[in-house]
């Protein structure tokens, strides 16, 4: 062959090959999490390259030390993934505006967003812009040890007044050390504000201007229900609570032994107290109590994940092909499996429970199906949950139980300084 030709034809070939290198798309994509979930991960994004030879995904993973401050220095510096696996309470920190990731609804149709409940794409939109869309969804509901119950002698709670007398009953029917809940300061926060919220209708922070909205009678109302529950042994006191030590709730003895008899737990936190009950013992899901005439739950349920799409991304339609392919392809459902929890979306859930991989019967299925069910009109802020206001309100929970105060004093402490943080952190 003549030199010339030859040259030619290898300089084209190269040039072919450099061309179809190029064309290929390249997206980042960032989770936290344990090796299972990054095993599964990564197996989904090798089922999505081969349906999508097009374009390639650089895993970026690590556990969940460290990776708030890592995504958000690379969304400071405009270098965040294209997609990512993100907390719904991130929005305020990211987004406020709901500027700080891709709005999905640009690719509604490419992300089916027609599987998810329309509830919970509320919760994750931003002044009409889709920030993420929600994995799965994780409830606060009630779980109940059933021996001990039928020991104290009484039904499971279907309204609160039947919450406030079981407490009693424990202690003369089980013993002076024996409740019929244990919960913490976040739980104590949320279950209250479910009573406040069916018997007022109005929530605890304002939708409109991310402040407290309980007037001083109304918050002084919701610490008296804390201190009428503590008096009427529903669950221990914050000063008998400390001296079990610090530590895990479910590594902690009264709850091994059953004196703890019950939690208002997220459903998909069950398993891990149901492993550590004494085996002659089992966990089943309560009723959730209702006030008369109440329409809406006060339920606090939320996203236990979302992914969300940068908003720097180069590539959103590759991006949107992704997310879609984990949430809705049964490929890339199958690979996932429940490494994030009980799939949100219609397909999600229907692909693993024709499986076999959902089961039905489990506590956080029941969990899940329940939290479903119930009626939510007012769904909870970002804010809600915050920490900093939950550490205020734990300090004021310890302060009646030390009589350091009173209802009224930490009503008045909390309005004052909850508000502070709030300004704070809503800007």
């Amino acid at each position: 062959m003549n030199k010339k030709v030859l040259t030619t034809f290898i300089s084209a070939a190269i040039a072919a090959t450099s061309a179809s290198a190029f064309a290929d798309t390249e997206l980042r994509m960032s989770w936290w999490g344990g090796n299972s979930r990054h095993q599964a991960t990564l197996k989904a994004i090798e089922k999505f390259q081969e349906k999508y030879p097009d374009i390639k995904v650089k895993a970026e993973y690590t556990g969940w030390d460290g990776h708030l401050s890592r995504l958000t220095t690379q969304v400071a510096g405009n270098t965040e993934p294209d997609v990512m696996q993100t907390n719904w309470n991130w929005l305020p920190i990211f987004s406020r505006d709901g500027n700080g990731f891709y709005d999905m609804s640009k690719q509604a149709n490419a992300l089916h967003i027609d599987n998810f409940p329309k509830n919970a794409i509320d919760m994750t939109t931003v002044d009409s812009k889709i920030n993420g869309l929600p994995v799965s969804m994780t409830s606060r509901v009630f779980y109940y040890n059933k021996q001990q119950w039928d020991k104290a002698g009484v039904d499971y709670p279907k309204t609160w007044d039947d919450l406030m007398a079981a407490g009693k009953a424990f202690e003369k029917n089980v013993g002076p050390d024996a409740y019929p809940l244990v919960i913490e300061a976040r739980d104590v926060f949320a279950m209250n504000r479910s009573y406040m919220l069916q018997t007022t209708g109005k929530d605890i922070i304002s939708h409109k201007t991310n402040l407290l909205d309980y007037t001083q009678k109304e918050m002084t109302a919701f610490f008296q229900l804390y201190a009428d529950q503590v008096a009427n042994h529903v669950f221990p006191s914050t000063k008998e609570f400390a001296s079990y030590g610090k530590g895990n709730l479910y590594e902690m003895r009264p709850w091994i032994d059953g004196r703890f008899a019950g939690l208002y737990m997220w459903d998909t936190a069950i398993a891990k107290y149901t492993a550590n009950l004494d085996p002659s013992m089992n966990l089943e899901l309560g009723p959730y109590p209702m006030a008369p005439g109440a329409t809406d739950s006060g339920l606090l349920a939320r996203p236990s994940m979302m992914f969300s799409i940068g908003r720097n991304t180069e590539h959103p339609e590759e991006a949107a092909k992704l997310v879609n392919f984990l949430l809705n392809d049964p490929d890339g459902i199958h690979a996932l499996g429940l490494a994030r929890g009980i799939p949100l979306s219609k397909e999600g859930l229907s692909v693993l429970k024709e499986s076999g991989e959902v089961d039905p019967s489990s506590l956080s299925f029941q969990g899940y199906e329940q939290a479903q069910a119930l009626p939510k009109v007012i769904t909870p802020t970002t804010y809600t949950d915050n920490a900093q206001l939950m550490e205020l309100f734990s300090e004021n929970m310890q302060k009646i139980d030390y009589g350091q105060t009173d209802a009224e004093g930490a009503a008045k402490d909390f309005i004052r300084r909850g508000n502070r943080i709030l300004k704070r952190i809503a800007g």
